[in-house]
């Protein structure tokens, strides 16, 4: 059987640190991840994944992570169930992360990242953004149009609350 899971987005909010009754750090965030088509307005939607992650990398997540953050996860699928105060039964997908990666460089997603170069490279070492998914030149030398990167931008991600499809708090 195989579950795994990547994913590149930014972080909706600043990460939620916690620790359990075992005193074990844990951090739940959102990442919301563009989708690679546009509706037939030309928008282009997004999904807004929970994620979930422990130990040490929740420290480190919690630290240096913060709302419009670029990260990349690799983790697995896990569905769980409780009951809420209401005594109702609510379910929770979510992604467990084995690992986060923190995709621009430390202090980019301030103040300064308004006037760093839309170019960065990101903490993996790759040009994030400037590379187009199986398109490259043809052999007569025209270019092919790119289409824009949807998490290269000016500042942090905007979404509120409202915007997202499930309730918080889970």
């Amino acid at each position: 059987m195989l579950n795994r899971v990547v994913l590149v987005g930014r972080l909706t909010k600043d990460p939620e640190l916690k620790v359990s009754q075992s005193n074990i750090s844990v951090v739940n965030f959102t990442l919301a991840v563009n989708r690679p088509f546009t509706d037939s307005n030309g928008e282009r939607g997004a999904d807004f994944i929970n994620i979930v992650t422990f130990r040490k990398q929740a420290e480190n997540v919690n630290q240096y992570l913060k709302k419009g953050s670029l990260a990349g996860v690799d983790g697995r699928l896990q569905s769980r169930s409780y009951e809420n105060k209401e005594g109702q039964r609510v379910y929770v997908t979510e992604v467990v992360a084995d690992s986060v990666q923190f995709l621009e460089p430390k202090g980019s997603n301030d103040s300064s990242r308004q006037s760093a170069p839309q170019n960065q490279r990101s903490a993996s070492g790759s040009s994030y953004g400037n590379e187009t998914r199986g398109q490259n030149q043809s052999n007569s030398g025209k270019s092919q149009q790119r289409e824009p990167n949807p998490f290269q931008g000016d500042g942090p991600v905007d979404i509120s609350d409202d915007d997202l499809p499930f309730e918080l708090g889970a």
